[in-house]
């Protein structure tokens, strides 16, 4: 196992991963499947912004192009739109936020860069654009590699896996592979839950993220009210933060460096809650052995 890299750039900043971080989710779609339409307007979108930074966000992600199966395609023109003027403004008022572009697109990803914006995440895993490896290694940002097969539409009828930890692994490495060869240091594993995988296979792989630490790399997990919670419990996205908070505190357990959420108050204080706990039973297994 490879030693884990805990310290990520950030524009001018280091981001030290060795404590979790959280990463506010700001939709600029009208169809994200929970909170799509809600920030279509500046402002709007600049006032939840605020509201997410001032939470204790770490990191806000920023979207323009739904990944919802069965969402309506967005051409590029049209998903630049949507980002960039709130990337410049964000930029411009909140100068030590840091912005994610949540994009699979290397011209979206360019544009956000070239206004400010510190790293990339990219639901495709560098399937879906060949250009986009280039131009994170162009720019030397944090980008999160995303586990998925297929396209928004296709990803669940790709589900098969002899070992799926494993697999995902193998399908992993040789993109990682690719980045370092390129230059790229700052690279974010993110095992895709919901991306090519069943319920069932969401719940396995929550329970494996661990293995996923030999690849020496910060892990970001991103199931904030997705269906592999409201679909179990039988209700809605609206109604799935209990559960939500229930899997963000056992992706802390598992050791994962980044929580991306929708409700970044109910995250933070998960991790403080979390962290007392781990601070109290060290001490008490040291005082033990």
């Amino acid at each position: 196992m490879l030693e884990e890299q805990t310290l990520i750039r950030t524009g001018k900043n280091l981001m030290d991963l060795s404590r979790p971080r959280v990463m506010g989710i700001l939709n600029l779609t009208p169809d994200s499947f929970y909170d799509g339409g809600q920030y279509l307007d500046t402002g709007h979108a600049l006032e939840h912004a605020e509201q997410l930074l001032a939470a204790g966000a770490d990191i806000l992600d920023l979207g323009g192009y739904s990944s919802r199966p069965g969402a309506a395609d967005v051409s590029e023109g049209e998903e630049i739109d949507r980002l960039l003027p709130m990337v410049e403004l964000l930029v411009k008022k909140y100068p030590q936020a840091v912005l994610s572009i949540d994009t699979f697109r290397a011209s979206v990803a360019e544009a956000c860069l070239r206004a400010g914006a510190h790293m990339i995440n990219d639901i495709g895993g560098g399937n879906l654009d060949d250009n986009l490896f280039d131009t994170v290694a162009k720019y030397r940002v944090p980008y999160v590699l995303m586990h998925s097969r297929g396209t928004p539409n296709t990803m669940q009828r790709l589900t098969q896996y002899d070992d799926l930890v494993i697999d995902m692994i193998r399908e992993l490495l040789p993109k990682i592979a690719r980045l370092r060869e390129l230059g790229l240091r700052d690279i974010i594993v993110d095992p895709g839950f919901g991306f090519a995988k069943t319920l069932d296979q969401n719940y396995e792989l929550l329970a494996r993220m661990d293995e996923l630490k030999v690849l020496g790399l910060p892990i970001l997990g991103a199931l904030s009210r997705k269906s592999m919670v409201y679909k179990l419990l039988n209700n809605t996205a609206a109604e799935a933060l209990t559960g939500t908070t229930v899997l963000h505190t056992l992706l802390l357990e598992k050791g994962v460096n980044i929580i991306r959420v929708h409700d970044v108050k109910e995250a933070v204080e998960a991790i403080k809650v979390w962290e007392k706990y781990k601070s109290k039973a060290q001490r008490l297994e040291t005082k033990a052995s």
